[in-house]
């Protein structure tokens, strides 16, 4: 069985897009994220009716004006009044569009924050199916859709609610028939923009879940620049990146071209109701059923409610091109925390033997007993390991069907010793780490640290445990001090540079000036392969917790730095538990016990020694390694 086929490694990066349909958001899910503002946006509000009153004021202040002229009298302060419901009515509407801007910031900011957290609390294995360019666009691109629920039209629609009010009662005083015909108009108007809104939604999905893709066809590409280079495949991931792009650009237009049929209607609605009661108003004023100043006031109230009417329009579309992103970012707020189901376990654990009534002081430092575990293949497999539902924990797996990565394993590791793991790639034996640090639960079995199940344990206490050094030894852009105090924020300089020279890292510290605050570079490039190795190690060795896994972790160091790597973690293993993962056996040969697995099972258990006469597995591995 392949390493590829037990478990996922880091999804590769020329990895295509999954073709992949999100979920469609409600206007209801939209409103927690507006209400976050409710303070200002009632405040908003009410500018909104008090600029509609100010303009709903204006036409009638115009229509004495006229009469006023027309009988020959003094206007008086009839024009200053005018002046100043205009002025007020401006410095509103700019106030109004300050707070609204802001506002749109800060649920742009807010959402952000909780996509954030939630993508740093979802369990392991959905990040072992979704492509990283993705999610980040979610946080970067589709959350600024949210931006123009507010700043297109929604929160001025209800000062326009009150201005379209009243300008409709004002029109109904003032003509009833002018009305009926502008009212029919407009009718029109609204139900052609009803239906060519509901498509509105579905297309800014789209056009968001390309953009989603050109994002991560963009990360692929620069996470393997180096490779892509080296491979002469730079044109040819140009040309991906490009058709991508065009697909975004595609779906960009279609939404462009519904709104483009919904922005006029509200224009042409304003042109032909005022053609309309400009002949009808003109014919009644000719005919003396109402009299020239009315239908320049009708006319004025006419314009008033138009330019609500624009701004309701606005909204739909607004609103149904933010609920088409909201989908995507809905999609990860709504799946569970890593720990969601951790109080159902619990009482299972709990039930599961004697070694369950506290930390027994004889009790192995970690201990797995008959544990299978298969990956799922899919984030919402129902047997999913991963989906920690009291039911899906317990339920016994298909082996057969579902060819899991352990098979029964049960061995123990007492305290304060080194107890390595050896077997050909593909065995399970990186899996075996995962399950310790709880990033996946058993299928079936029970996993133990003190005589306690891992799911009766809270994950922070368990992992605060723990120090584990991946395979991959990531490094975090940044600097060294940003590496080493990940795990161990309170760590002192001294502190720091000890743990460094420790690991044989003194040179990276004296070759820049910058010591500790010396840049590492994008995943750690401006350090070589065997120095990001043994500065993961001095992370989790900084924090000096009770046990330290190790997987394969002098894999990429020459002879001399791996004898010194070697010296250095006996010093700390000094009453430390120590699982250690190796190809090498020279650096497990002298552990207090060594699990050889193959095929997901354990085969043998033992020292070097012992293990060179009882397995020939084993003795195979020795033997290739000249150490026999």
């Amino acid at each position: 069985m392949s390493q590829t086929q037990n478990r996922p490694a880091r999804r590769s990066p020329f990895a295509r897009p999954a073709k992949t349909e999100g979920p469609r958001a409600s206007f209801s899910q939209l409103l927690p994220f507006i209400f976050e503002h409710r303070p200002v946006l009632i405040w908003v509000a009410l500018l909104s009716i008090i600029a509609a009153i100010a303009s709903l004021a204006q036409p009638l202040l115009v229509s004495q004006v006229i009469t006023v002229v027309e009988a020959g009298d003094a206007l008086g302060g009839i024009v200053w009044a005018l002046v100043a419901l205009v002025v007020v009515n401006a410095v509103i509407t700019g106030y109004q569009h300050y707070l609204l801007q802001r506002t749109g910031e800060g649920i742009v900011l807010s959402s952000r924050k909780r996509l954030a957290a939630k993508m740093l609390n979802l369990p392991i294995a959905e990040f072992d199916t979704r492509r990283t360019g993705d999610l980040v666009s979610r946080v970067g691109s589709d959350t600024t859709m949210l931006r123009a629920v507010l700043t297109q039209g929604l929160v001025e629609a209800i000062g326009g609610t009150v201005t379209f009010i009243g300008a409709l009662i004002a029109m109904l005083v003032i003509d009833p028939v002018l009305l009926g015909l502008t009212v029919l108009v407009i009718a029109i108007a609204i139900v052609t923009v009803t239906l060519l809104s509901m498509r509105v939604r579905d297309a800014s999905h789209a056009a968001q879940e390309r953009v989603g893709a050109v994002a991560a066809s963009v990360e692929r590409a620069i996470s393997s620049v180096r490779t892509i280079r080296a491979a002469g495949a730079t044109e040819r991931e140009v040309r991906t990146i490009d058709a991508e792009a065009e697909g975004a650009w595609q779906k960009g237009v279609d939404v462009a071209k519904i709104s483009a049929l919904i922005v006029p209607v509200a224009g042409i609605a304003m042109q032909v109701s005022f053609l309309v009661v400009l002949g009808v108003g003109g014919y009644r004023v000719a005919s003396g059923a109402i009299e020239i100043a009315d239908l320049v006031a009708f006319i004025l109230f006419l314009f008033m409610m138009i330019m609500p009417l624009g701004l309701f329009f606005g909204a739909i579309t607004s609103v149904n091109q933010a609920l088409g992103a909201l989908g995507r970012i809905q999609e990860i707020l709504d799946l569970p925390d890593e720990d969601a189901h951790d109080r159902d376990l619990a009482p299972l654990a709990l039930m599961v033997g004697e070694a369950n009534a506290g930390v027994l002081p004889d009790a192995p430092a970690v201990s797995f007993d008959d544990v299978h575990f298969a990956y799922a293949s899919t984030p919402n497999d129902p047997a999913d390991p991963a989906n920690d539902s009291p039911d899906s924990v317990r339920a016994e797996p298909s082996v057969t069907e579902r060819q899991p990565v352990l098979r029964g394993v049960s061995f123990d590791v007492p305290r304060g010793q080194r107890v390595a793991l050896v077997g050909p790639s593909g065995a399970g034996k990186s899996t075996i780490l995962a399950l310790v640090e709880r990033f996946y639960d058993p299928s079936v079995g029970t996993v133990r640290m003190g005589g306690l199940d891992l799911r009766s344990l809270e994950r922070r206490d368990l992992r605060a445990q723990i120090g584990y050094v991946e395979q991959d030894a990531p490094v975090l852009a940044g600097t060294l001090r940003d590496n080493l105090m990940l795990g161990s924020p309170d760590a002192t300089d001294a502190e720091c540079e000890h743990v460094l020279r420790a690991v044989n890292l003194g040179s990276v510290l004296d070759r820049d000036a910058r010591g500790l605050d010396a840049a590492v570079g994008e995943d750690g490039i401006m350090l070589s392969g065997g120095e990001r190795q043994r500065l993961a190690i001095a992370r989790a060795l900084l924090a000096a917790p009770p046990i330290l896994l190790l997987d394969e972790s002098t894999s990429s160091l020459d002879g001399v730095n791996e004898r010194m790597m070697r010296e250095a973690i006996d010093a700390v293993a000094a009453e430390r538990t120590l699982i250690v993962i190796a190809h090498r056996l020279s650096t497990v040969v002298d552990s207090d016990r060594i699990v050889v697995l193959d095929g997901g099972r354990v085969i043998g258990e033992g020292t070097h020694g012992e293990l060179v006469e009882s397995v020939p597995l084993y003795r195979e591995l020795a033997e290739h390694q000249l150490l026999v």
